[in-house]
């Protein structure tokens, strides 16, 4: 299964962040970009690749573990930026960063922990992919119009284990589907 650990906004959120998208895809040169759709609009804490099954049960119980030594923290989608000079557009995240980077730690070392090989260890960036390019692109309009876009804040609660099935059909624009494995609630402030 290929799998990866994230936090996922709620839907109120995810129609906000909609309603910029749709003004993000009228601008110049949108067509040459892949745009996400909801489904796919989540924080990556930590991408595992292909997991066999039989280290799942391990997996699981590792990121039921770190979730329970998180204490739930406040983020808001803010702002954008781009990776590989322009062949990804994201949006940001702003509020409780610091337990944000915190938990994508723990959910790497959970796969490690489980057995699960992973890419060597790179700062975490929250970001939120909106878009993906196969050539360069001249990004800059959309971060501009990205500026200062933001969501209401909202309470991170749980960390879910996601599984992604990538497209097989060789239908164009055809995108991942993305399917919970497991959640596992983070620990409350009181």
């Amino acid at each position: 299964m290929r799998l990866f650990a994230a936090v996922l906004p709620p839907p109120d959120v995810l129609d906000t962040l909609a309603d910029e998208i749709e003004g993000l895809r009228k601008l110049p040169g949108a067509d040459r970009l892949r745009w996400t759709r909801r489904p796919g609009w989540h924080f990556t804490l930590a991408f595992y690749g292909e997991v066999g099954e039989e280290a799942v049960p391990e997996l699981s119980a590792r990121l039921e573990k770190a979730a329970r030594r998180t204490g739930t923290f406040s983020l808001a989608l803010r702002g954008g930026g781009q990776f590989g000079r322009g062949k990804a557009l994201w949006t940001g995240a702003e509020g409780d960063l610091a337990p944000l980077r915190l938990l994508a730690g723990r959910a790497d070392a959970a796969a490690r922990r489980a057995g699960v090989p992973m890419e060597e260890h790179r700062p975490y960036k929250a970001h939120l992919t909106v878009a993906r390019g196969r050539e360069r692109l001249d990004a800059r309009p959309y971060v501009q119009a990205l500026r200062d876009f933001g969501s209401r804040p909202w309470t991170v609660e749980e960390l879910v284990l996601v599984r992604s099935r990538l497209p097989g059909s060789g239908v164009p624009g055809e995108q991942p589907r993305y399917e919970p494995v497991g959640r596992w609630p983070l620990r409350s402030a009181g």
